[in-house]
């Protein structure tokens, strides 16, 4: 089961890397369905940094999570899984208040 933790934490990494290059906007949510006159409105970079960013907190919460498997800890787990979920919402609520990534 270590794997299947670690393979995850890995996939959230890579996915910072690709956003962290500025790539992989096509892949938000919310982005990649919005009207083109609000992508034009958006500054595609700064968007991605913060994906980014989000990605990897995600990550380091998957792997306290992951960590749970060889220490026996159920402790772990549900502190990886609850971090995981703040984090997921945290980052939902500074992404959508504010004009953050606004183009100047």
């Amino acid at each position: 089961m270590l794997w299947v933790h670690l393979s995850v934490a890995l996939l959230f990494v890579a996915l910072g890397i690709v956003f962290w290059r500025g790539k992989g906007a096509a892949m938000i949510a919310g982005y990649n369905t919005a009207p083109e006159e609000e992508k034009m409105r958006t500054d595609e970079k700064k968007l991605c940094r913060f994906m980014a960013k989000l990605m990897f907190a995600l990550a380091a919460c998957w792997l306290v999570a992951a960590l749970s498997e060889p220490l026996h800890s159920r402790t772990l787990l549900w502190s990886g899984l609850v971090l995981f979920l703040a984090v997921v919402i945290a980052g939902v609520i500074y992404a959508n208040t504010g004009r953050r990534f606004d183009a100047e």
